[in-house]
């Protein structure tokens, strides 16, 4: 698996990145291992979560993703070999500083998920989303401070605005602090132009890494979905139907498989081929619920397109700024 620097940094990750939302919620901690195990002897290296990871689900107070990498990486002796990612900003205990990014929010936060993380450090710190009640001084000054704590290596953000990435660093540049080395945004062929209409032109300016998650767009970019078909056994099938059935999208599924079948591929690994071709993407984050879901991913590993490919590609889920 080919490795990248991320953004400007010296910080090398694997072309995919693996994300671990569903550990604890729709894989349990047994397949959770195996689907790591296989994504480090493909070669990968950046691991992926948050801390509420997954709150939403009855019974899962949250921490559930963290404590079972933890786990795995103490049975299995690799700390050194991974990338460890996680995420700050949700509610993770009540009262007035139970969320946000707030200096007393965070400082709590992290130790909670070293603590959980069996670690003494995370590779990359990243606030989930932006906090609009936080002055961002008082968070770029915090997250500097974990850095020269040792406590931290990387920050990066993810879900932020370009106004608030822009603000973060300024403020960072203007005091001398650490500042976001990357972007984790929601982006794929179903869903660009968020991303592209304001974050592009910015990370690419300022030489920010884009680990973009849902690169798959929840399922649709897979082959599961089919014009006229009946809908796969998913809890996500109908949310995804109203999100992105539609004639356009469709059309796009057609020419991804096209293109697909020229190189012996098939749709879900040309959309992750499109993002990895894309010169401002270094890692695309996947999920899976188990071991062959993973390897589906894994096969896009060093595919590539061509220019004409990606004009079809572009021009298919084409947006239009009006």
């Amino acid at each position: 698996m080919e490795h990248r620097r991320l953004g400007s940094s010296g910080l090398g990750v694997s072309e995919l990145g693996l994300g671990t939302m569903q550990f604890g919620w729709t894989a349990d901690e047994h397949t959770a291992h195996a689907i790591m195990d296989a994504f480090l002897e493909a070669g990968g290296n950046l691991v992926d979560t948050a801390d509420i990871y997954s709150n939403w689900v009855d019974d899962n107070p949250g921490g559930v993703s963290e404590e079972i990498i933890g786990r795995w990486m103490k049975a299995r002796r690799n700390r050194q070999d991974i990338v460890l990612a996680t995420k700050v900003r949700g509610r993770m205990w009540e009262g007035p500083n139970g969320e946000g990014l707030s200096r007393a929010h965070i400082l709590r936060a992290v130790d909670e998920s070293l603590r959980r993380l069996q670690t003494d450090y995370i590779d990359l710190y990243q606030p989930h989303w932006f906090d609009a009640a936080t002055p961002i001084e008082e968070t770029m000054r915090t997250l500097d401070d974990l850095i020269t704590a040792g406590k931290v290596r990387y920050v990066g953000c993810s879900n932020y605005p370009a106004w608030r990435l822009v603000e973060a660093m300024w403020m960072a540049d203007k005091h001398g602090l650490a500042s976001y080395v990357s972007l984790q945004p929601h982006y794929n062929l179903a869903h660009r132009e968020e991303f592209e209409r304001e974050m592009a032109e910015l990370v690419g300016q300022y030489g920010i890494g884009v680990i973009p998650y849902s690169p798959l767009a929840g399922g649709f970019l897979t082959g599961k979905y089919r014009k006229g078909g009946p809908l796969p056994h998913s809890a996500r099938a109908e949310r995804i139907r109203d999100r992105h059935f539609g004639k356009r999208n469709f059309a796009l599924l057609e020419g991804m498989e096209e293109i697909g079948a020229a190189h012996g591929q098939g749709i879900l690994q040309v959309a992750l081929a499109w993002l990895l071709t894309n010169p401002l993407v270094t890692a695309p984050i996947v999920g899976a619920n188990t071991v062959e879901q993973l390897q589906a991913s894994l096969a896009a590993v060093g595919f590539r397109l061509t220019p004409a490919e990606m004009q079809v590609l572009d021009d298919l889920s084409a947006w239009s700024v009006a």
